[in-house]
């Protein structure tokens, strides 16, 4: 009941900026393609006004290109992009994880260590939804011990841009043990008390694009430079593999505009 309650109280500009979201992770939204403003709030039943905002708010996040006279087209993710995100996230993380110094312990490094092991249990089984979550899970043990929320928010939406863009991910498998090796070594380095060393490795490894790039050009099918979709690599198991039989448009939005 108390969160049917929180829902109603969401905007409509709130409820479409979702919507468009999932339509983007789903894939029912395709990179370069045009969104239809009139046709999208004829669909949902609203007026232009909630859309327009939604769109502004994903222009800002970076999801989609607002061209003037020409409309609203949702964002290639080019090799650029992912370059300038790795550097933002990476510098992020690391100052997170710097500050964090005097609050990681062993208990920390113990949920890390855990989280870590379950990411291979999930490659070997083919589960890339559950490996997605967990890594997130696993950067999130240090990043909670913020209370700076402009940074998370920042490295948050920057995450949404590099794996729900649109989330139709499969598996490279030798990148996702190698990302595996590298948590190992991040660990090792917390339960021995070098935050600031494991702090500079995840900033100059593990986001580092120049150590990465080889496995985001065969991730992202960017070994011809024109080519900047996401690539297929490998079979998909969970819930990413039914999201694809989502429809656009969702059910209409019900609430206040705003």
């Amino acid at each position: 009941m108390e969160g049917r309650e929180i829902l109603r109280l969401k905007s409509l500009r709130e409820q479409v900026y979702e919507h468009l979201r999932e339509a983007i992770n789903s894939g029912n939204l395709e990179p370069g393609s045009f969104i239809d403003q009139k046709k999208l709030a004829v669909e949902l039943g609203i007026s232009r006004q909630p859309l327009r905002d939604a769109l502004i708010q994903l222009e800002l996040e970076g999801f989609v290109t607002v061209l003037p006279r020409r409309g609203v087209r949702v964002r290639r993710l080019t090799l650029d992009d992912i370059r300038h995100l790795y550097q933002t996230i990476g510098g992020l993380e690391s100052v997170v994880l710097m500050y964090a110094s005097n609050q990681l312990g062993e208990r920390h490094a113990l949920m890390m260590r855990n989280l870590n092991e379950a990411m291979i249990a999930a490659i070997e089984a083919g589960d890339f939804d559950t490996y997605c979550d967990l890594n997130l899970d696993f950067h999130d043990v240090f990043l909670n011990t913020s209370d700076n929320e402009p940074l998370l928010r920042t490295v948050r939406i920057c995450k949404q841009r590099l794996y729900d863009f649109p989330r139709e991910r499969r598996f490279h498998k030798d990148w996702e043990l190698a990302s595996t090796k590298e948590h190992e070594r991040m660990v090792d380095l917390i339960s021995r008390g070098k935050v600031h060393a494991a702090a500079e490795y995840l900033r100059d490894v593990h986001w580092s694009f120049d150590v990465q790039r080889p496995y985001v050009r065969a991730y992202y099918h960017m070994d011809d430079p024109d080519v900047r979709t996401i690539a297929n690599i490998g079979p998909l198991r969970g819930t990413a593999a039914r999201s694809h039989a989502k429809r656009w448009p969702p059910p209409r939005p019900k609430g206040r505009e705003g």
